[in-house]
């Protein structure tokens, strides 16, 4: 098994769509990349911590690629849009990508290249490619929590 983890806005829909995909074993959202230790969402929120809302997915590479994880991750958000998906809006909810190995990092630069070499955006990508630092799990509602409530996606 290996991890990837992602940041493109709420936490709750991206989790649900990576973990609909065959050859993910295990989704968990959480927080990633700020300062403070073992961050609630209460503190997250704050827009203080420096925390991104993330997903950490623990994936099989023989049954689906980290480079098929990546075009999902493109394709599911505006990442042109800084500190922002949708209505939601502050660094929480920004585009990153926390790679693992030198081989993450380097798929996703180059899958950042491609897109901003094909004209796709009409503005700037501005998605972090950035090393994954220590992950914190979200608190237990937030955990599957459009799946507990029998919805596949957010209503934006």
């Amino acid at each position: 098994m290996e991890r990837a983890t992602f940041a493109e806005g709420c936490f709750w829909g991206v989790e649900e769509t990576f973990r609909s995909l065959n050859g993910v074993h295990s989704t968990c959202v959480g927080y990633i990349g700020g300062h403070l230790p073992n961050p609630t969402y209460k503190d997250v929120c704050t827009d203080q911590t420096g925390h991104a809302e993330a997903v950490e997915v623990e994936f099989d590479p023989a049954e689906i690629s980290y480079g098929e994880l990546l075009k999902v991750f493109w394709e599911t958000h505006d990442p042109t849009t800084p500190n922002r998906q949708g209505p939601d809006t502050g660094s929480q909810y920004r585009s990153a990508v926390f790679f693992h190995t030198p081989e993450q990092e380097a798929a996703a630069r180059a899958f950042r290249e491609e897109l901003e070499r094909s004209g796709r955006y009409r503005r700037p990508i501005v998605t972090e490619i950035v090393p994954a630092a220590e992950f914190w799990p979200a608190e237990e509602y937030h955990q599957r929590y459009l799946a507990k409530r029998g919805q596949s996606h957010c209503h934006i």
